[in-house]
């Protein structure tokens, strides 16, 4: 199973060495991310240091060595399920459209602890207990 890894997930996990950097290291064979969550990463890296302690250095080298484990999506290959992905979440939250258009193109689960995702039923969402579930 195809499962896209929702922003503030994946930022948990560059945060804290828990239960969240665990599971993306567990089901590396099937987390996806699109490629413009890197920038959203990159814009809260300042945030994200400060919170795990690391230094520039040590928050690069953990964001690679995490990127390992997830596929990076470019936008191009999911931009034809934008239109869609926002009838599905679009009127509920626009920012997430690309997390929808993702996970219709590679048939995909959402992992996210986000509880508006949960207020369609067109894509099956994934809460961080779920995955524990799913992996034990």
């Amino acid at each position: 199973m195809n499962i896209v890894i929702d922003t503030n997930i994946f930022i948990s996990a560059l945060i804290k060495d828990g239960l969240t950097r665990n599971i993306i290291v567990k089901s590396k064979d099937n987390s996806i991310l699109p490629d413009f969550e890197l920038d959203e990463i990159y814009n809260h890296k300042n945030e994200i240091m400060k919170k795990a302690k690391l230094s520039e250095k040590d928050f690069d080298i953990l964001l690679l060595r995490l990127l390992r484990y997830v596929r990076i999506i470019p936008v191009d290959l999911i931009i034809n399920k934008k239109g869609e992905a926002f009838n599905i979440i679009g009127y509920i939250d626009p920012d997430d459209v690309i997390f929808f258009a993702t996970a219709l193109t590679f048939n995909a689960s959402i992992w996210s602890d986000d509880k508006h995702f949960i207020m369609q039923n067109k894509i099956k969402i994934l809460t961080t207990k779920d995955m524990v579930r799913m992996l034990n």
